[in-house]
């Protein structure tokens, strides 16, 4: 595992496999890289395939206070390790920290991202602001799994799994982690589609949705392709939130080739 060091001096592990048009992957909530290394190795015959482990996850550093820009300064650090240019690939929230690198100006050649949860509407907005001001205090107790748990609910869990998960030797994991649940819920901001930002956005976007997920993923999709200069849908038929890298990898090669 290679090292890069982000403008404030933190250190980003991340893994470098292929050969081809560069490539960051950018992972989600309550992720590490190696939550994409399958995909990565699906597009390694065309790719040069970055990923990495955000800051405050796996082997890479941290450095308080967070902000969003610092994240979009790991990604402009990660470009210049891969020669100065790079497309960039993100799962939900990840993929929402991507449109916001990409709309910062970095040189991004294209984006593609897979069910970002923006709120498409009032209800939602208020469930997640909610949910934000629960989270904070959580943090800020340090009750770590009562934070996963937050996330959990959030994203429709049933309470028999989580506290199964609770149960499960992947717990001590999650927990490890959840300071960045906070990182995530920055990225995504008030939750709704930050339309100006989107438009803002020249590179072709790419944006996806599971056809088996839910109808907010599909119409967040949808949107994000609307508002940006240069964007289009597609959904993975029978794909839910984590979608299979057998499925995405075609369909990425495709939008990400020469």
């Amino acid at each position: 595992m290679e090292k890069t060091y982000s403008r404030d001096g933190t250190p980003l592990a991340h893994t470098r496999t292929g050969t081809g048009p560069a490539l960051v992957l950018v992972s989600g909530a309550l992720s590490t890289g190696a939550t994409l290394a399958p995909l990565a190795a699906a597009l390694a015959d065309r790719f040069e395939v970055l990923v990495y482990d955000r800051r405050g996850r796996g082997a890479s550093g941290d450095t308080p206070p967070y902000s969003v820009d610092r994240e979009i300064e790991d990604l402009a650090a990660l470009v210049e390790t891969l020669g100065g240019q790079s497309s960039f690939y993100g799962v939900s929230s990840g993929g929402a920290l991507a449109l916001r690198a990409a709309a910062s100006g970095l040189p991004v050649r294209r984006v593609a991202v897979y069910e970002v949860p923006y709120a498409m509407d009032d209800d939602s907005a208020g469930t997640r602001a909610e949910y934000t001001a629960r989270l904070t205090e959580a943090l800020g107790a340090g009750r770590r799994g009562d934070a996963v748990e937050l996330f959990l609910r959030l994203t429709g869990l049933g309470e028999e799994m989580i506290q199964g998960a609770r149960r499960s030797p992947m717990w001590a994991g999650l927990e490890s982690v959840a300071p960045s649940l906070a990182y995530d819920d920055a990225v995504l901001g008030d939750g709704r589609p930050p339309r100006g930002a989107l438009a803002s956005i020249t590179a072709p976007v790419l944006a996806l949705a599971g056809g088996a997920g839910t109808e907010p993923m599909r119409a967040a999709a949808r949107e994000i392709a609307r508002t940006v200069a240069d964007g289009r849908y597609a959904e993975l038929a029978g794909q839910s939130h984590m979608v299979e890298p057998g499925v995405l990898a075609p369909v990425l090669a495709e939008f990400f080739g020469p």
